[in-house]
């Protein structure tokens, strides 16, 4: 049995300006800790629930320069040999590359928005281990609302099948080298999505069902659900 060393890098750089913190996205209070606290908890609990053949070997964190310290603080007790935190980039392409220069040797890279802090153990394993088999996974969501294409002047151009639409979600995963040369075949492109990337580069990029609690925590409004999720009880699970 060939064991597949899995690394996780966790973007959490963004300034957050839609949140319209005082602080960046990732470091905003969320029922008293920093939301990347919570993310943190959530990638602990697929740590542990990881088993041979594909096991968690590395976090990294990838942090505004003002946040690593405490970033480093935040997981700094993680079970894994590897737990680094590097200073972002500009553009979110940017810090991506500067966490997978900081993963070590691993087989699959996981790259995870710290703004989704409710992802579940089942959803990180299970995009890892399609990703080792196949090369390149993200979690998603089916659309449940009918979508529409719009052109620039606001006019619908096509309408698209409900069934074949579905919302990217993170982790996306990759085997490490893969997603090292679709960055580096587009430097600039200024991407906000790793999957488009490796799509760019001619390899097919699978989907595993992700969860609705997932949600990316970008406005006032998500944020009050964060808090909710907490409070009532619906997290964790």
């Amino acid at each position: 049995m060939v064991r597949a060393g899995v690394a996780i890098v966790i973007v959490a750089a963004g300034p957050g300006t839609r949140l319209g913190a005082n602080a960046p996205k990732a470091f905003v209070d969320l029922a008293g800790r920093p939301l990347l606290a919570h993310t943190v908890d959530s990638i602990r609990a697929a740590i542990s629930a990881g088993t041979p053949p594909l096991t968690i070997d590395g976090v990294v964190v990838v942090a505004p320069p003002s946040h690593t310290r405490q970033a480093e603080s935040l997981i700094r007790d993680l079970p894994v040999p590897i737990r680094r935190v590097v200073a972002g980039g500009e553009q979110r392409q940017d810090s991506v590359r500067a966490g997978l220069t900081a993963c070590g040797d691993a087989d699959v890279v996981l790259i995870h928005d710290a703004a989704r802090p409710f992802v579940t153990a089942a959803t990180v394993l299970a995009v890892a281990g399609v990703a080792h088999e196949h090369g390149a996974a993200i979690a998603a969501l089916p659309a449940v609302d009918t979508v529409k294409i719009v052109g620039d002047d606001s006019r619908i151009t096509s309408t698209p099948e409900r069934n074949s639409v579905w919302l990217a979600q993170t982790p996306q995963g990759f085997r490490r080298q893969l997603l090292l040369e679709a960055h580096a075949a587009a430097p600039d492109s200024g991407s906000t999505d790793d999957a488009s990337l490796v799509e760019a580069y001619g390899v097919a990029v699978r989907i595993v069902a992700g969860d609705p609690a997932a949600r990316k925590i970008t406005t006032p409004d998500d944020l009050r659900w964060a808090e909710w999720m907490l409070h009532s009880g619906q997290w964790p699970r």
